[in-house]
């Protein structure tokens, strides 16, 4: 089922206008006004350039993208506008994240910021800045989506009635599921190495305290983290956008021109220097270190993994009490070790969502059974652990039925509920909102009713 959500972010994730080949022109005009939403104009190079990032990605359109496009970007402004009259802001440190792990994520794949600069045909600069007005709206529409939603709650009664009333068609097949639990250690990192690290950054501080260098330019050079491209600068952020660490010590700094202590985080360590405070929030620019781990390191971690195993399959003690008191996964241990599918809250999962070292485990066991131990990348902190894992279950492919899906079922209720409401609330605003679309434009069988006026 397509939710009026997906949709909506479907719009914006492609309106970043990265567009690496140009697109046929339907006109000669370079920057005719198709749409006019209110006193907001759109167009045909904005719509253009969406189509053609679509292309280059391989984006299926259902329909015309001369008026699927445009629709999209006009129903964007609708949201945005409401957006102003609710005061709905985005937290501007946890888009400058977004953006940057983004920014990251084209790195490792292109292979460097040149080659980013060349797919996207745009300087770096230009291309964050519109990463980052795009990522800003769809956070922005996202909450005022989820205030028109907030107060959607289904009841037993509801979701057995809208079961029954689905076509046997629409019942959806789920795939293969498993649920498993998992325990995690970190290797040891030897003393030398960490004292390495934290030496490296103690040189930093000193070099910038002195007036030798500058934070930002180190920051670029070195710094491990994802806004190192920014000179480590993180932008305005809440104390509840960091780790407690991190946030402590950013917060008490009062001296832009003096370097923090080092902190340790999950992350690794972190010299911090402050840019500027503004009300309950800060900028702080940040260099990030993490000490690395041998190959030696990790066999030893799993050497001592596998003996806990041989342990709990021998009977000394539950797999549930060894996630408690020695597994190192944040997520898990106090949760008997089991794994949570973070896209729904349930403790199923298809093989796809799972993290593919994992799955690969997963696959090849029966119920009951525990891995011998494992490396995998920790996706969040973005370092090697050793893993065991146990699976506790395997669900076969099938047909929903309220008995076995209730929950998936229910959220499928709540989603077309909602979807109505968004629907709705869109077709409202668009006979209080002014409209013109130009001639050429106006041809189109549009998802929304009352863009043109009878």
């Amino acid at each position: 089922m397509k939710s009026e959500t997906k949709k909506i972010l479907l719009g914006l994730t492609v309106g970043i206008t990265l567009c690496a080949t140009a697109a046929p022109i339907k006109k000669n005009v370079i920057d005719e006004v198709a749409w006019i939403v209110g006193d907001e104009p759109i167009f045909r190079s904005e719509i253009e350039e969406q189509y053609a990032q679509m292309r280059s990605e391989g984006t299926q359109i259902s329909g015309d993208p001369y008026c699927v496009i445009p629709e999209r970007i006009a129903v964007e402004k609708l949201y945005l506008h409401q957006a102003k009259l609710d005061t709905v802001t985005a937290p501007e440190g946890q888009v400058q994240s977004s953006v940057d792990k983004r920014l990251t994520y084209f790195i490792n794949s292109l292979g460097s910021k040149e080659k980013v600069e060349e797919y996207f045909r745009k300087p770096y600069p230009q291309l964050r800045e519109q990463l980052l007005e795009v990522m800003r709206n769809n956070y922005i529409v996202d909450q005022v989506q989820s205030n028109l939603t907030k107060d959607v709650k289904a009841t037993p009664n509801d979701v057995r009635k809208y079961f029954e009333s689905l076509p046997t068609d629409s019942i959806p097949y789920i795939p293969m599921q498993v649920e498993a639990q998992i325990i995690s250690i970190n290797p040891v990192v030897p003393t030398q190495e960490i004292e390495d690290v934290k030496a490296r950054l103690r040189d930093y501080a000193d070099r910038v305290n002195k007036g030798e260098a500058e934070f930002s330019t180190l920051a670029i050079m070195y710094s491990e983290d994802g806004s190192a491209m920014q000179g480590g600068e993180l932008g305005f952020s809440p104390r509840s956008a960091w780790v407690p660490e991190f946030a402590n010590v950013a917060f008490n700094l009062n001296d832009p021109k003096k370097v923090s202590r080092i902190v340790e985080t999950e992350y690794g360590y972190h010299i911090i220097q402050l840019i500027e405070k503004r009300g309950d929030q800060v900028n702080v620019r940040h260099i990030l270190l993490s000490p690395k781990v041998s190959e030696k390191d990790l066999k030893d971690a799993s050497v001592r993994l596998d003996s806990l195993r041989k342990e709990i399959v021998a009977g000394k003690f539950p797999f549930e009490e060894a996630a408690r008191y020695l597994s190192q996964d944040k997520d898990t241990k106090n949760n008997k070790g089991i794994m949570v599918n973070e896209k729904n809250g349930s403790t199923r999962f298809e093989m796809q969502d799972l993290p593919p070292e994992v799955a690969r485990r997963l696959e090849l066991m029966q119920p009951g059974d525990i891995s011998e131990a494992f490396v995998m990348k920790d996706a969040k902190r973005n370092k090697d652990i050793v893993a065991i894992v146990k699976l506790t279950a395997r669900v076969n492919g099938h047909k929903a039925s309220l008995a076995d899906d209730f929950n998936l079922i229910k959220q499928m209720y709540e989603q077309k509920h909602k979807e109505d409401i968004l629907k709705d609330w869109v077709e409202q605003k668009i006979k209080d909102t002014y409209v013109k679309i130009a001639d050429g434009w106006n041809n189109c069988e549009f998802e929304y009713d009352g863009w043109i006026k009878k």
